[in-house]
């Protein structure tokens, strides 16, 4: 898998997940469990989807540069550092153990990918 579709990937899920609770609170919570704050969950929308609308684009347009790397490689850290610690201490549905492993999974892919992109290099 190429870091190009790799990020694509990644940008898709975000959008989708990051749309989701706009698109149908009950829905939302039939998968993920209810909620307390609302506010919340619409400001973790509203952040994950336009990082996933810039991952899409940098994908598209074959931009897929270091810094787009690193905005991808640390909001999937990120995200599963935090749905691991919340679903592990009840505060949120264990649900979020899956995502916690898609989230693992792509820094994973990304980290194969970008090191697969790198040049090899021949001793002299």
């Amino acid at each position: 898998m190429t870091l190009r579709a790799v990020i694509a990937a990644q940008g898709g899920y975000y959008a989708v997940t990051g749309v989701a609770p706009f698109v149908s609170r009950r829905a939302f919570e039939a998968v993920t469990g209810p909620k307390a704050d609302w506010w919340l969950v619409e400001t973790v929308g509203a952040v994950v989807t336009p990082v996933g609308a810039g991952l899409l684009a940098a994908a598209a347009r074959r931009r897929v540069t270091p810094e787009i790397v690193g905005i991808a490689a640390g909001c999937a850290a990120g995200l599963a550092a935090i749905d691991v610690f919340y679903a592990a201490n009840a505060r949120i549905s264990r649900m979020y153990f899956v995502d916690a492993a898609v989230q693992a999974a792509a820094l994973a892919a990304l980290a194969l990918a970008a090191r697969a992109q790198q040049p090899v290099q021949r001793s002299a």
